[in-house]
């Protein structure tokens, strides 16, 4: 650590399929980087996350303490993982509101709003506010929502 970052807590966010969290890229070099034992994490992540489905992604936040020591938070999957999934398609169209890939219902829709909603930053906003959000992010991956 630099000088100027000692006795500062330092936060990482990384994105990392649930269950498979390896001392490899990207998570070994992320920690090993800031001096934390990677394989601790790993051990303590894939412990967290075991009743996801493997290799879910899960946006991570990690805070390395001054002293090595570090603590992480986990949040959902993205809603781009969880509409696909609903959908049933591997990826999203290229040509965004031209082309149309699959299509899902309203009640896909509040239930994707309502996984997402457990995390922190969403729950203020309300869930019909997160499934407009969803709604939109449904439309760029080419994915049809009908009542």
């Amino acid at each position: 650590m630099s000088k100027g970052a000692a006795g500062v807590a330092q936060s990482v966010r990384i994105l990392i399929g649930a269950g498979k969290a390896s001392p490899s890229p990207p998570v070994g070099p992320i920690l090993g980087a800031r001096g934390v034992k990677s394989m601790d994490f790993c051990k303590e992540f894939n412990a967290r996350t075991a009743h996801l489905v493997p290799g879910t992604p899960t946006p991570t936040v990690i805070t390395i303490n001054p002293d090595r020591s570090f603590s992480f938070v986990t949040k959902s999957p993205p809603a781009s993982h969880l509409l696909k999934k609903a959908a049933g398609i591997e990826k999203g169209t290229g040509r965004s509101g031209q082309e149309t890939l699959g299509t899902i219902s309203l009640k896909h829709v509040y239930e994707i709003a309502r996984i997402k909603c457990m995390d922190e930053e969403l729950k203020a906003l309300g869930m019909e506010a997160v499934a407009r959000s969803i709604v939109g992010s449904a439309r760029t991956l080419g994915i049809e929502v009908v009542p």
